[in-house]
């Protein structure tokens, strides 16, 4: 464990997050990571809190629609709840990196089951107006600053850096589960008692993930050296990422496909009523779909024991070449079906991207480096969505998509080529067990390979 922060300080490469090794990716169980007690109560209270998390979003947007009618003014709550980790994400990950991550995440937790109980009380009273709906995604937002690089940095003190594939693909599955289960929960109570309980609902869940926290063994937890207060830290951080290749590149990829590829609500509506005119049945389903490939992805992905840069690039085609190939599809039965391997690739790739990133970067830079990866991919998507609206209301649904897919494929592409070249390696084309195999191996050993033939 390195003791301070800087690249010269940083944990020697190994098998699991060196690019350049060609080693075979180990499996392991699926579940392998809930045997730690710490990691069980951790996944159990987040099982409770998400699906409070995704009835909250479905609330608070009819919420919005239904005080002003207006379509932009459910967009300007999306974009407030967003706006704070472009602000300050990075000064999230500063503060992140100085702070005992189980007293923050308690803290962070707090401050959002009060958000969405101040929420509950207003409507259930009868008085909330739309700023007040505005003023509760922007807290949510600044909490999210610190709570999002906390959690996912703090998955690794709990598990470990063996297990952290492993972890970080259950949480994946853990809010993609949710995802399905959230919505249906939300709209059956909506529709039933109204939104003000919905919000109570998300209030109350928080009591789930914050007596977990408190259950935990403090003595259980892999220590991590806390970075102490200087000047300096957030320009540290950023010149910390720009010297690992492996870092930036994978963040650069993030970047690309969560900006032009990840705008689903965009993509989907359109097709739902512009191409098939199917309405919002066929949105709900293509959705649903995607949350099935989604979790599929997810628990794939905690089978593997590695996080492999080539496994991100490979993904990151495949979702580029998914998506294309969508936005030529017919029918609608053919392109709904479509939404499944496209929900496996994208969480391929964001649980890759993640486990790599967290296991590439010293423990003392972690909260900074984390933060940059949120902020792109979380910003990603509110910075797109106007230029793939503006495509697809332009030139059709089918060109935007299309759009999309194609910038995801070719920045995959791209950005392979550039770390294979920074890891000196060369393409190798031959036969594996009577099958054609197509990898990138290191130059020394093409050569012998070259030979060998």
């Amino acid at each position: 464990m390195s003791t301070g922060p800087g690249a010269a300080s940083a944990p020697a490469p190994d098998g699991h997050d060196d690019p350049t090794t060609p080693d075979t990716p180990r499996k392991t169980s699926m579940f392998a990571s809930l045997k730690v007690r710490n990691y069980r109560l951790f996944f159990t209270g987040q099982v409770v809190s998400n699906i409070g998390t995704w009835m909250q979003r479905i609330a608070q947007d009819w919420l919005v629609l239904s005080l002003t009618g207006s379509s932009a003014a459910v967009g300007i709550t999306t974009a407030l709840q967003f706006l704070p980790m472009l602000l300050f994400g990075l000064y999230g990950g500063v503060l992140v990196d100085r702070l005992p991550k189980r007293p923050t995440l308690l803290v962070t937790q707090s401050s959002m089951a009060v958000t969405a109980l101040f929420l509950a009380v207003l409507t259930l009273t009868g008085h909330v107006q739309v700023w007040h709906v505005y003023l509760a995604a922007f807290a949510m937002g600044l909490a999210t600053v610190v709570d999002n690089p906390a959690r996912q940095s703090f998955v690794a003190e709990l598990v470990g850096r063996d297990q952290l594939q492993n972890a970080v693909s259950l949480n994946s599955a853990n809010f993609q589960s949710a995802r399905l289960v959230g919505p249906a929960v939300a709209g059956l109570m909506i529709t039933g008692v109204g939104t003000g309980w919905a919000f109570l609902a998300n209030g109350l869940s928080f009591v789930a993930p914050l007596s977990c926290l408190l259950l935990m063994r403090a003595r259980e937890l892999r220590a991590v050296e806390r970075t102490p207060r200087g000047k300096g830290q957030l320009r540290e951080g950023l010149r910390y990422v720009a010297g690992r290749p492996e870092l930036i590149w994978t963040i650069v990829l993030v970047g690309f496909i969560g900006t032009f590829g990840f705008n689903f609500p965009v993509f989907l509506s359109a097709f739902a009523d512009d191409v098939f005119h199917a309405g919002a049945g066929a949105y709900s389903l293509f959705n649903t779909l995607m949350a099935v490939g989604s979790l599929v992805g997810a628990l794939l992905a905690a089978r593997r024991g590695t996080a492999r840069l080539r496994v991100l690039i490979a993904a990151a085609l495949a979702f580029g070449a998914l998506e294309t190939v969508a936005a030529t599809a017919p029918e609608l039965w053919l392109f709904a079906l479509l939404m499944v391997p496209i929900g496996v690739f994208s969480m391929t790739v964001n649980v890759t991207a993640n486990t790599s990133i967290q296991m590439s970067t010293d423990p003392a830079m972690r909260g900074r480096v984390m933060a940059l990866y949120m902020m792109v991919f979380l910003g990603g998507s509110p910075v797109g969505a106007p230029i793939v609206g503006w495509v697809t209301d332009t030139y059709g649904a089918r060109a935007g998509l299309a759009a999309g897919g194609a910038v995801a494929a070719t920045a995959a592409l791209v950005i392979g080529l550039v770390l294979a070249r920074v890891g000196n390696l060369r393409l190798s084309v031959g036969w594996h067990r009577g099958h054609p195999q197509v990898r990138f191996v290191p130059r020394e050993r093409r050569e012998e390979l070259a030979r060998a033939a």
